[in-house]
């Protein structure tokens, strides 16, 4: 099912587009940056080029009074303002027009230049086949005509070099004249494929980068969801579980009453910490310093972890096998959240515990977390990897925990598991492969 981006990860593709836009833009250069905004003055330039091109020609058009060609060549200047718009139109109708000039007026030079701008413009905007099969039948006319000129019907109704000209010689303008015009349309239509290839390119480019900005949006967008289900779900069960037994005891153990309030304010706090951490990089107003974005470390905020679970209630039992965690913050992350997910909960879920251990192994480059209580309703934990019921009742949780875990683990190749042991509880067991100290502490 498609998911509609907020407006603020539309914002951030809206910015990528732009910024590759203005990127493209400045390449260009001032003059075809001007040229490139402004359309009709390129169209100008275009047709300002091609009246340059015929000059010579109507000049001798008008001195021996062919105003037919004169008003054909005007026909083709005309015609090439709207190559833009109606490319192929514009191709034909040029390819038409400049076999009537040349039979006008056979002998003159460029006649076949409003072509090339023709070719130029289709192969921008169709495709490479389109584009040399409209470059063969655009060409084809002219190409024969000459044909025509030097072997066919019309050799001696076409004037030839004149009185004084040599033997052959409009042989051998013929050829020369059929050669260039064809390799100058070749020429013109290389390089609009050429220019379509650059701008496809550009596009993927652009989309590409579009991709990656929605991808870096939806993965951060995961992980602040991951972050704050860790850290409120977290808190608010230690917190409740606080109040309720501060208002037990503080009739009985007024000391043990401040213990436990001392627990609940700390807990808020680390709370409230945890997410303007987590909440910080939303703010891009913020100024730098204001909120901590670094990983938390897990030597003593583990330890402080389970003092709180122990304050909390839990009979709580931990012990650690080999060298220490390495000394990294994001691995020490990942090990602290999947360690404070599952007490939550046996906090949330357990029933008459009687004691909850967890066990941290790291030996051969991995990581390995156990956490195993030996209580009643963890059975079918949603949240702790189960997907049945307690007693027919609904499922205790929404997935969530446990698929955080996993996402976690899989960061670091780990796997989760969790589920009900033969001796009854429930265990979940997390592995992490960590090699980027060769195992050494």
């Amino acid at each position: 099912m498609h998911e509609e981006l907020p407006a603020k990860d539309a914002s951030a593709l809206t910015q990528v587009d732009a910024s590759f836009a203005e990127l493209a833009d400045r390449r260009r250069g001032r003059l075809r940056r001007y040229l490139h905004r402004h359309p009709r003055a390129m169209d100008a330039v275009v047709v300002l080029c091609y009246l340059l091109l015929v000059t010579p020609t109507t000049v001798d058009a008008v001195a021996d009074g062919g105003w037919a060609a004169t008003a054909l060549l005007a026909a083709v200047a005309v015609a090439l303002s709207f190559r833009r718009s109606h490319p192929v139109a514009v191709v034909a109708a040029v390819a038409v027009l400049e076999v009537g000039i040349t039979l006008l007026h056979p002998w003159g030079s460029n006649v076949s230049g409003g072509l090339w701008f023709a070719l130029y413009a289709l192969a921008v905007q169709r495709s490479r086949r389109f584009s040399i099969t409209a470059l063969a039948l655009a060409n084809a006319p002219l190409s024969l005509l000459y044909f025509l000129t030097l072997v066919g019907p019309l050799e001696r109704a076409l004037p030839n070099g004149g009185p004084a000209a040599p033997e052959n010689s409009q042989l051998v303008f013929g050829i020369v004249a059929g050669i260039t015009i064809t390799l100058s349309n070749i020429i013109a239509t290389g390089i609009g494929i050429s220019v379509r290839q650059r701008r496809e390119h550009e596009q993927e480019i652009a989309a590409w980068a579009a991709r990656t900005a929605e991808l870096g949006s939806v993965t951060e967008r995961n992980r602040i969801a991951r972050e704050m289900h860790d850290v409120v779900a977290h808190s608010l069960t230690v917190m409740v579980t606080l109040s309720d037994g501060a208002a037990v005891v503080v009739r009985k153990s007024p000391d043990r009453a401040a213990v436990v309030l001392a627990e609940l304010s700390r807990t808020g706090r680390t709370a409230l910490a945890d997410m303007r951490r987590v909440l910080g990089v939303l703010r891009d107003e913020s100024p730098a310093g204001q909120a901590p974005r670094q990983p938390l470390s897990a030597g003593n905020s583990l330890a402080k972890l389970l003092e709180g679970f122990r304050t909390a209630g839990l009979p709580l039992h931990y012990s650690h096998t080999g060298p220490a965690l390495p000394d990294d913050a994001a691995f020490q992350l990942t090990v602290y959240r999947i360690v404070q997910e599952s007490l939550t909960n046996v906090l949330r879920y357990g029933r008459a515990l009687s004691r909850v251990d967890v066990n941290m192994v790291r030996a051969d480059g991995t990581v390995t977390i156990e956490v195993l209580d030996d209580g009643r309703g963890t059975v079918g934990q949603v949240g702790t990897g189960g997907a049945g019921t307690v007693g027919g009742a609904k499922p205790l949780g929404t997935g969530q925990g446990l698929t955080g875990m996993r996402e976690r683990a899989g960061i670091y190749g780990g796997t989760v598991e969790a589920g009900r042991p033969a001796a009854g509880g429930w265990r979940v067991r997390a592995v992490l492969n960590w090699n980027g100290d060769q195992g050494k502490s």
